[in-house]
């Protein structure tokens, strides 16, 4: 039987329970930031191919046909899952930037506003070009807080400075690709939102577990048995 109480007044004495708080903080969040980027991931894909994409754009699907609410509520999953991930890899960083977190918020702020303003050009041309606008702004938005980032990383990381860059070129040029082939459709859409989910994905993955890793590192470095310690790390000291 582990004793809890135990472990903490020994983690206190060795000025490691502050580590150990922080390395069950770090998993947790990455369960929660990585949970909702899978669920945004299938709700756009399963969103952006309840018709055509070869034909139909988001907004076409939403506004078309009888899938307007669904279309409201893949943004606003999508728009929240986005901005939850950003921040908190901003902060599990250190990232300091001026506006990072006014560009994320209006990014969100303009995906659910294409959503909620209708697009139907024949019967409400002022909308229409406001939806445009507004998804257009929602885009520069969103990649003037996902670049510098990036650019951050690849600085304070060399080692993913390569692989962050073609994954900028797969989202950027990749989302070009299918609108010049294509034309107008959802394609372009779909693979826009589906790749820069799966990149945050990635980029979760690779930041939370180099932090976890670090974080175990200072708190095994004087443990003897590393079969007790690493039961220790698992354990959550503040659950009754």
């Amino acid at each position: 039987m582990i004793d809890k109480v135990q472990i903490k007044e020994e983690l206190i004495k060795k000025n490691l329970y502050d580590v150990h708080r922080d390395l069950i903080k770090q998993r947790r969040l990455r369960i929660i930031v990585m949970s909702v980027l899978v669920a945004a991931l299938l709700l756009t894909t399963v969103y952006g191919t309840l018709e055509n994409p070869f034909i139909y754009t988001f907004s076409n699907i939403g506004n078309f046909f009888d899938y307007r609410v669904l279309f409201i509520v893949w943004s606003i999953v999508s728009g929240l899952s986005i901005q939850l991930c950003l921040l908190a890899l901003f902060r599990l960083e250190h990232y300091q930037a001026r506006a990072k977190y006014t560009f994320v918020a209006l990014s969100s702020i303009f995906l659910v506003l294409t959503a909620v303003i209708p697009a139907l050009k024949d019967i409400y041309p002022f909308w229409h070009l406001l939806h445009t606008i507004f998804a257009g702004i929602h885009a520069l938005f969103l990649l003037l807080s996902m670049v510098p980032f990036v650019n951050w990383i690849s600085r304070e990381n060399p080692r993913l400075e390569k692989v962050l860059k073609l994954w900028m070129i797969i989202i950027w040029i990749g989302s070009l690709l299918p609108l010049i082939i294509f034309g107008k459709s959802g394609l372009f859409e779909l693979w826009f939102f589906v790749t820069v989910i799966l990149f945050l994905l990635y980029l979760s993955l690779i930041l939370f577990e180099e932090k976890i890793v670090k974080l175990s590192v200072a708190f095994l470095k004087d443990e003897t048995n590393l079969n007790e310690a690493i039961e220790k790390i698992f354990i959550n000291l503040d659950r009754k």
